[in-house]
């Protein structure tokens, strides 16, 4: 017989997780004012709110921390990261930054300037929020086929070309400092990115004159579906394919608390010279030294481990799989799921759970607090909340996509945890009907609201 599938690696550390009741997580997320951010870990039985610096380190990298280099200036931790960046990566010149979006601070610092358009596919919510604090534009140029949760096309995460073009062409160049592609496409379910279409960006950036970055949080998973989706990368290796696609791009900002598996840390990658000049003023004055930049030394050398570990098959192949399993479960109970599964986290479609509550009463978080009181799970929501009001007009912006993530951690859960999300959230889609009303919003903050807004049930 054919071998069953088995991770390939082994437990060597556990911590023991709490378990509640549903009255005491009724009366939890009430105090917390219906926003799962609020929630006291203590209280969360399966933690899925997010994938970022969540996940468990292989013994290789907690080795890394106790041989870390700490020194203020030129420390060997920092020339082993610098190592890994140039031979997996291929950038010459990076910035470490204590995470994603202080590197998006750093760099959108030297780029992005009041007016400015940046186009992308899909802007996740803090790089949205740095260019609209700076009085820019973010412009969405994702493919439309993205927008369908049961369409199966396996590049959801594409920009389209006509659109982006239209961008560049219609708008004086000096107006757009960048192009940026997220690898996977977070906001829209944690779809990846084609390298023929990662090609096509490049080219367009080139014919009208500016840059290509790429946000690389999820760059590993990225060319793990490429691998196996996209022809002519079947016998490339991983790393292979992490090198072409970043021959493409000019800079790039990384969260390194995702792909490169480290509980905290980020970075910036640059081609260009004197580029890298100007952002080290900025990542002096916001982050540290550059040789260090809001990392402790430990930290820079687990994550240059982590950079190793996560651009190797096996670890993607088992990771992917666990995310696959839980949205096979869901979508066997009948629950909507965007369709392909993504490679880091399940995105409900709330819209389809929820299709007599309007987007106005937040459906998605709405999901996202019941699945919680029944089963301890936490996810979050990628939706109205999200999405913020308009800049000018501050009415709530209305996504084409309502959902709610389920992010898995990487090499924490088992698939019996798998089994547990996929029945809490059975029993909240079996009485669905039951649900008469959203949330309304009491208080929030006037951009990236989502991570402190207060609510309550309508």
């Amino acid at each position: 017989m054919d071998l069953p599938y088995a991770e390939p690696f082994k437990i060597k550390s556990i911590e023991m997780l709490k378990r509640t009741t549903k009255e005491e997580r009724y009366s939890l997320i009430k105090e917390a004012s219906y926003n799962l951010f609020n929630l006291k870990s203590d209280y969360v039985y399966i933690d899925l709110l997010t994938d970022s610096g969540t996940g468990a380190m292989s013994d290789k990298q907690w080795a890394e921390i106790m041989i870390g280099d700490e020194s203020y200036a030129g420390a060997r931790s920092y020339y082993k990261l610098k190592k890994a960046i140039k031979d997996i990566l291929g950038f010459e010149y990076f910035l470490p930054t204590h995470q994603g979006r202080a590197a998006e601070n750093v760099l959108f610092s030297v780029l992005v300037k009041e007016g400015d358009i940046v186009p992308g596919n899909s802007h996740f919510d803090t790089t949205k929020g740095h260019i609209e604090f700076r009085k820019a534009i973010a412009v969405d140029c994702t493919i439309e086929e993205a927008f369908d949760s049961t369409l199966i096309h396996p590049f959801k995460g594409n920009v389209d070309l006509e659109k982006l073009e239209k961008v560049l062409s219609e708008n004086p160049i000096e107006k757009i400092p960048m192009v940026i592609m997220t690898l996977t496409n977070n906001t829209s379910g944690g779809q990846p990115v084609s390298m023929k279409n990662l090609k096509g960006v490049s080219e367009l950036c080139k014919k009208y004159g500016t840059r290509l970055i790429i946000d690389s949080a999820r760059f590993a998973e990225n060319a793990y579906f490429i691998k196996i989706r996209e022809e002519g990368y079947q016998d490339k290796t991983i790393k292979d394919i992490v090198k072409e696609t970043f021959s493409y791009a000019d800079g790039m900002t990384m969260s390194s608390k995702k792909d490169a598996i480290v509980n905290m840390g980020g970075f910036i990658g640059l081609r260009d010279e004197d580029l890298f000049k100007q952002a080290s003023t900025f990542n002096i004055i916001y982050e540290g030294f550059i040789t260090y930049g809001g990392m402790s030394g430990r930290d820079m050398g687990a994550l240059a481990q982590g950079l190793d570990e996560g651009t190797e098959f096996d670890y993607l192949e088992s990771r992917i799989k666990q995310v696959a399993y839980l949205g096979q479960k869901m979508k066997d109970y009948g629950i909507p799921v965007m369709e392909p599964f993504g490679g880091h986290a399940i995105f409900v479609d709330a819209k389809k759970f929820f299709p007599h509550i309007p987007q106005s009463e937040y459906p998605a978080q709405l999901l996202g607090v019941e699945l919680y009181v029944e089963g301890g799970v936490r996810g979050v929501e990628i939706g109205t909340l999200l999405a913020d009001r308009d800049p000018v007009t501050r009415e709530d912006r209305y996504p084409k996509l309502e959902l709610l993530r389920l992010a898995i951690p990487r090499r924490v859960y088992t698939n019996n945890h798998m089994d547990y999300i996929a029945a809490s959230m059975k029993n909240v889609f079996d009485r669905r009907n039951e649900y008469k009303n959203g949330l309304k919003i009491l208080s929030e903050a006037p951009i990236m609201r989502h991570f402190t807004v207060k609510l309550d049930k309508i």
